[in-house]
């Protein structure tokens, strides 16, 4: 076995470095949410925050908060329970905002030390007067992968300058209370989301590679039904490199690269003189483009995600089966015309551009309000790129959080997205208990307060203190609300199906109708018994 050299790894760093974008279009945008402070009126007003590209930020919410400047561990490197600090809102209490200083250990780990103390959101104090920047996961090794996995609370960098102005209002007493705001990190222009993912087919990249397959398998149904119902559009995406001209020739741009070192992808295993080389994953990046293409000709784009799925299951590196035969059954299997895909495909030796891969690197470069693609795996929603965890439920709110308000499939009503903000008092809306039914709904924007309709029996009411049944059948449904009692075999009841909303006592009766109906008494005898 030949060893590598130190110095063809530089040559191999250094070509993917350099040429993933010409430096001089090189643009990267940092995604930012809004945050306004409420109180107190002394720093009263609206900040920018850049959002974290890990846990799961609230596409198409927002959250009120208060915020707390932790006496010890400020950086948040520790364990904060080593202190007794717990940030757990008491019943009734804002959720709180944990605020933190940057610097010395990585930020997920910072973000993930607050959520286990009981923080609701954090907020990073950028510890050098600097643009913002988007605070994202470090190489993973197995001790911050578990950890990564698990952050489901939202988290943001804001300005040093801002940092101080909280932190001084805090020392001096004041309640500071924040509102983030994630409603417009999406745009939202009309009735369809436009969104993309840029992947790979190598399988054997580690953590971040476990985490895209994974994503990639449990998205798939939602993706469809967006697609199927003509909701969505999707495009995936996959990122090449050059070779430089000057390396060409040499045995890593040969192993690495197709089309005399026009596409490039990294080795799998890291190691050229073993398992598969860069070039095998270009071209199933490049089959997998192609079987896109074909697919969409047949009006059915969606089977992309049945591929790649398939393919995932089927064909893995580690099995040895990461190559054309295996590639072909799944695509023979799925119906599509393997020759078209060949033909999209073209011959990777030749010294030529390849259409479709050229294409691919033309669209890493950033355009309009999106910038150049630098990160695998990377989700662009109405072009804006994603930032948090790759996870369906938190996937599903930034694609949801893209169409316009009230336009939105029912798949963004599913339980998967929603906030869950009905489960602690009901989310603060009407409910009959009794017939166990609530104004309360869960969505991804957050909860509202709107009467139900139950059993063809729509509620009215302002969805927080009131609800009543009305027209033709709400008497079927906890009997209306009304009063209702059983007397010598005959029922009684203050609630008809006239079309009315009222309760009214029965001939005979007098009372509220709601809560009692007496009956009348006349001549001594009692009337209505």
């Amino acid at each position: 076995m030949k060893i590598r050299s130190s110095s063809s790894m530089g040559l191999l760093l250094g070509f993917l470095l350099l040429s993933l974008t010409p430096s001089s279009m090189a643009k990267f945008v940092v995604e930012k949410n809004s945050l306004r402070v409420t109180s107190p009126d002394s720093i009263k007003g609206t900040y920018d925050s850049a959002i974290g590209n890990f846990g799961i930020p609230q596409y198409g919410g927002s959250m009120a908060g208060n915020v707390v400047y932790p006496k010890d561990n400020q950086k948040g490197c520790k364990e904060f329970d080593e202190s007794g600090i717990s940030f757990k809102s008491k019943p009734g209490a804002l959720p709180t905002i944990v605020l933190l200083d940057r610097g010395s250990c990585f930020f997920a780990l910072k973000v993930w030390n607050a959520q286990k103390a009981g923080a609701s959101s954090v907020l990073v104090a950028d510890d050098i007067e600097e643009k913002l920047i988007t605070m994202d996961t470090p190489e993973e090794d197995g001790s911050s992968a578990k950890y990564i996995e698990n952050i489901t609370i939202p988290s943001a960098l804001i300005e040093k300058n801002f940092g101080e102005k909280l932190k001084k209002a805090i020392s001096g007493g004041d309640m500071v209370n924040v509102n983030l705001d994630w409603r417009e990190a999406v745009p939202h222009p009309d009735d369809r989301v436009e969104y993309e993912l840029w992947t790979n087919s190598n399988d054997e990249c580690g953590v971040k590679c476990d985490m895209l397959m994974e994503f990639v398998k449990d998205f798939k149904g939602a993706a469809q039904i967006l697609e199927k119902g003509g909701y969505a559009q999707f495009t995936p995406h996959y990122i090449t490199w050059y070779c430089p001209q000057a390396f060409t020739l040499s045995k890593q741009c040969k192993s690495q690269c197709i089309n005399h070192g026009r596409y490039c992808a990294p080795d799998p295993e890291q190691d050229f003189s073993t398992g598969y080389d860069g070039k095998d994953v270009v071209i199933e990046n490049l089959r997998q483009l192609c079987v896109f293409k074909v697919a969409n000709e047949t009006k059915k784009p969606w089977v992309w995600w049945d591929y790649v799925t398939d393919f995932q299951i089927r064909c893995p590196m580690k099995e040895k089966k990461y190559n054309k035969k295996c590639a072909d059954a799944v695509i023979e299997s799925l119906g599509l015309d393997i020759k078209k895909i060949e033909r999209c495909m073209g011959d990777p030796d030749a010294d030529s551009e390849n259409s479709v891969l050229k294409e691919e690197q033309d669209a890493q470069v950033g355009k309009g309000s999106r910038g150049d693609v630098t990160i695998l795996p990377t989700l662009v929603v109405n072009s804006r790129q994603y930032r948090g965890k790759l996870e369906k439920g938190a996937v599903m709110k930034a694609i949801c959080s893209g169409f316009e308000e009230t336009t939105e499939p029912a798949v963004c009503l599913s339980s998967e997205v929603e906030t869950n903000e009905c489960l602690e008092n009901n989310g603060g809306c009407w409910k009959d208990k009794a017939a166990n039914i609530t104004a309360c709904k869960d969505t991804f924007r957050g909860r509202v307060c709107e009467c139900p309709l139950v059993d063809g029996v729509q509620f009215k009411g302002d969805g927080y203190t009131t609800c009543e049944a009305s027209g033709p059948g709400r008497c079927k449904i906890n009997n209306g609300g009304c009063w209702h009692e059983a007397r010598n075999g005959h029922a009684f009841s203050a609630c008809s199906d006239n079309g009315a909303v009222k309760c009214e006592c029965p001939a005979g009766f007098k009372g509220d109708g709601v809560k009692n109906c007496a009956a009348k008494f006349i001549n001594g005898s009692t009337w209505g018994t």
